[in-house]
């Protein structure tokens, strides 16, 4: 295996041992390598058939969720990445002969994405005879796996945009698949990211083409986002300040990790009445700034802190635990009898509830071990507060305008993004509690619980941290920022009091970086450890371009960043 798509990559060169950080074992890594190869088959031959104005339904699901799958502690389960691939390969090839009989019947001999007739693969190697040789043999499928997985590409500069371009569309595709279970898709958004995957299969793009495309993925990145914060509010309500409450009740409970509301919703259906309360745990906290949510109340409140504290955690919990998307750590077998998955995520050995056709789930068996467990154990006790999307800050704009004005708010510092399990990351702590009483912080994504929990007070009323939701809602400080920008009339988003710092650990987070870089905003600071997947001469195109930059300490950094 070698894999390097997320921070904690090996000595932040990458994973390349019997199993990585992340616990995924060498075997599904490399399945992993050979989905990702398969989809870009399927999206070489979806473009040809978007071309011909046939329905490419089949594989708009299969890359989306192929994408979402192989995102860093999303499933670990290499017999479920096998299946996949012969699902991609089968819809791959039914594309092909739907394209093929298209093709004659317009008399069309030629594939315009590649000068001849063998198929859209990039000036390539045909992929009709890849199907040919390996198309339904999962025994054959390891030795094709090592031929095709992150090093088969020599370049390095066009490795590493290749990879860029990848990771930013598994950001994308989790946002996407949220959007559609709440039934909204945007098929330009399906368009790209079967173009985009076709590209890293081509040899005769250079640097400057592949980054465009890199910075296209960003404005595509702003739509899914769009899409899925109209999905949620459609669906949900308009998020509005809420108090959460961090301690527990004295019944039995089921803690719900993950991102996907739509299944905290039919949770919450079933388990009305039942004796049993649901807590959130991790990026599932911004459920609670939804109203839907707020008529249960069995809607206990939010357990714990982010992903990676949660195999302490669930064992203190007591209760069964579903895991909805990524975040899932392999977990001690003390409580993976009581660990469910769902969606894409996936662990051997764990119960997994499949959705039925038409999208509902049962959760009943989930229900059931609740009730033969005893009450949760209590962490921790108090509140805290969160809910300021763009809506709820648009309703308090004249309140924060006016704070900015009288000079009691001297400076935002975002600092959203994701947490993670190294020591470094105590930075994000120590910055927060060291920074000016006249700052406040915007935040999304869990990076929040480095300091969400600190007594930073308020300004006038207004909390030092605004807590905009999970880890998409950074598509809501982008529009916090350029709202403030249409405020004071001033022509670039980088004249406000705005500063960048922050936190990453997995691909989604590749996808808010990448759609900043779209909005305009620059001299964005990125931490940890800068990504390793970005070779010298990608790196140093971001430096000078857009002003990228890692983290220092924590005082060099406040006179930077805040002055």
């Amino acid at each position: 295996m070698f894999c390097y798509q997320c921070q904690e990559a090996m000595n932040n060169k990458g994973c390349a041992l019997a199993k990585g950080v992340c616990g995924k074992d060498a075997a599904t890594a490399d399945m992993q390598d050979l989905l990702i190869h398969t989809l870009k088959g399927v999206g070489a031959w979806a473009m040809e058939a978007r071309s011909f104005g046939l329905e490419t339904d089949a594989a708009d699901d299969a890359v989306m969720e192929g994408l979402f799958a192989c995102i860093t502690n999303a499933n670990f389960d290499r017999v479920w990445f096998e299946a996949a691939v012969t699902r991609a390969l089968n819809i791959r090839d039914l594309l092909r002969d739907s394209v093929d009989r298209a093709r004659g019947a317009s008399g069309d001999k030629a594939c315009p994405a590649c000068g001849g007739d063998q198929g859209p693969a990039g000036g390539k190697a045909s992929l009709r005879t890849d199907a040919a040789t390996w198309a339904a043999a999962p025994q054959d499928y390891a030795s094709k796996a090592s031929a095709v997985g992150v090093l088969a590409t020599e370049n390095e500069d066009v490795r590493s945009l290749r990879e860029l371009l990848i990771y930013g569309l598994k950001g994308m595709a989790a946002y996407a698949h949220h959007a559609s279970v709440l039934g909204k898709r945007d098929p330009a958004i399906f368009a790209f990211m079967h173009k985009a995957m076709a590209a890293t299969t081509d040899d005769t793009l250079s640097a400057a083409e592949l980054t465009a495309l890199v910075l296209e993925c960003g404005a595509v990145g702003v739509s899914v986002m769009k899409l899925l914060d109209q999905a949620n509010t459609d669906a949900y309500g308009t998020p509005e300040v809420t108090t959460v409450d961090l301690g527990v009740r004295d019944r039995p409970g089921i803690l719900i990790s993950g991102h996907d509301l739509k299944d905290l919703q039919m949770l919450l259906e079933q388990t009305d009445g039942q004796g049993v309360d649901v807590y959130t745990h991790g990026e599932m906290l911004p459920a609670h700034y939804y109203p839907a949510f707020k008529k249960y109340g069995h809607f206990a409140g939010n357990y714990g802190n982010a992903w990676w504290k949660q195999r302490d955690e669930f064992e203190r919990f007591r209760g069964p635990i579903l895991m909805t998307t990524n975040c899932v750590v392999p977990p001690a077998e003390s409580y993976k009898n009581r660990l469910f998955t769902t969606g894409v995520t996936g662990v051997p050995g764990v119960r997994h509830i499949d959705a039925a056709p038409d999208g509902s789930k049962d959760f009943s068996a989930v229900i059931e071990a609740a009730k033969a467990c005893p009450p949760p154990e209590q962490l921790e006790t108090g509140s805290i507060v969160g809910g300021f999307a763009h809506g709820q800050v648009a309703a308090l704009a004249d309140t924060v305008v006016g704070a900015i004005k009288a000079g009691k708010i001297r400076k935002f510092v975002v600092m959203a993004g994701c947490d993670g399990r190294h020591k470094e990351r105590s930075y994000y702590g120590d910055f927060a509690s060291a920074l000016p009483k006249d700052t406040v912080i915007l935040t999304a994504g869990c990076a929040k619980y480095r300091y969400n929990k600190l007594p930073l007070g308020d300004i006038d009323g207004i909390p030092r941290v605004l807590d905009a939701g999970q880890c998409n809602d950074s598509y809501s400080l982008a529009l916090t920022a350029l709202m403030l920008k249409d405020a004071f009339g001033l022509a670039d988003v980088n004249e406000l009091p705005i500063a960048f710092n922050l936190a990453w650990y997995e691909q989604k987070a590749i996808l808010v970086l990448l759609a900043l870089l779209y909005l305009g905003f620059k001299n964005i600071h990125v931490g940890p450890t800068l990504p390793a997947f970005l070779s010298p001469g990608v790196a140093k195109v971001l430096v000078e371009n857009f002003g990228l930059a890692g983290i220092g300490t924590v005082d060099n950094d406040l006179k930077l960043l805040v002055g």
